[in-house]
């Protein structure tokens, strides 16, 4: 298939470019900067450099593909600037104007699937209860936005193409940003985020989320949650890597500071266990790390090795069969 991905240079797209093309597809890549043409030229995809917000350039690149894929966003680069407001606006930018100039340009020039990215934690907390697609979400004022890019993609579907959005749980890797903070916090003896040690987190890493865009070449429209097989309480996810680092147990912040992080920090402190069940039984994908439990040591490994992109010992996906009757 010829598959154009915007985002490509992303901690998600520059994972998910190469395994495209080991599958046997051809990949045009939106990449806007001399060294991300340069790293994924070299791995075999097509590199244009296109604006978002330029809805005639867009037409003129995607035209002739068969699946576009948009793993675009423009997330704050230090996790104290999350809490204004202020940094998200290109976010949101991205997710309303940039999505809809993507799905019209897709639509016009005949793509018959788009992949969206999303974003799991604007579903509500459920305590100790499992999570599916049906939940229904409950954004925060930041991350609003993610439903206008998730509705477009959804008018897609009803007008005979697919439209595919996957919600990612919170990520973690070697390149991460976040995961520096933590590894930071707990240095000091913190868990960074608010929230006591009971609720639960649904997390994957990066190389699994990419894994996850491969898989969703075959898939039905509609949403899929893209998360670990086992989602765990705070305790255990800060703890198991507080004991890969040899450091103490981390002390967690007291429920009043939770407001101190405005509706950022409401989000974060959500008891979040989500499902991965309905990605599972509509693909082979399986993720790699089943919890932090496994992803953590593998994690720090690559930190140590310093290894900044995907994991070296990752699989590269095969080229696969379209299930009877999913197959767009």
């Amino acid at each position: 298939m010829r598959i154009f991905v915007s985002g490509a240079t992303g901690v998600i797209g520059r994972r998910a470019v190469p395994w495209l093309v080991a599958a046997g597809h051809s990949v045009t890549a939106v990449a806007r900067d001399e060294t991300g043409r340069a790293r994924l030229t070299k791995v075999g995809a097509r590199c244009v450099d296109v604006d978002l917000f330029d809805r005639q350039a867009l037409e003129r690149a995607v035209d002739g593909h068969d699946v576009l894929v948009n793993l675009a966003t423009h997330i704050p680069h230090a996790m104290w600037r999350m809490i204004f407001r202020s940094a998200w606006r290109e976010n949101d930018r991205i997710r309303t104007l940039g999505v809809r100039n993507l799905v019209d340009a897709a639509y016009t020039t005949g793509v018959r699937r788009i992949i969206q990215e999303s974003f799991a934690p604007i579903y509500p907390d459920r305590g100790d209860d499992w999570i599916d697609e049906s939940t229904p979400l409950e954004p925060t004022e930041y991350n609003a936005t993610v439903l206008d890019a998730e509705a477009a993609v959804s008018r897609v579907a009803e007008h005979g193409r697919i439209g595919v959005i996957l919600r990612f749980a919170g990520f973690y890797g070697p390149d991460a940003i976040q995961v520096r903070s933590y590894i930071q916090a707990l240095r000091l003896g913190w868990a960074p985020l608010p929230g006591g040690p009971h609720p639960f987190i649904s997390s994957v890493s990066h190389d699994d989320a990419a894994h996850a865009v491969v898989a969703a070449l075959d898939v039905p429209s509609g949403a899929y949650n893209v998360a670990d097989d086992e989602p765990v309480r705070r305790a255990v996810f800060f703890g198991t890597l507080a004991h890969e680092l040899g450091l103490d147990v981390p002390q967690f912040l007291p429920d009043w500071t939770t407001r101190l992080f405005g509706v950022v920090g409401e989000t974060m402190a959500r008891s979040l266990r989500i499902s991965n069940a309905r990605l599972r039984e509509a693909t082979s994908w399986r993720p790699l790390y089943p919890s932090v439990r496994e992803g953590w040591p593998a994690m720090l490994d690559q930190l140590r090795s310093g290894v900044s992109g995907p994991a070296p010992q990752t699989f590269v996906p095969p080229p696969q069969e379209p299930t009877p009757g999913v197959h767009g």
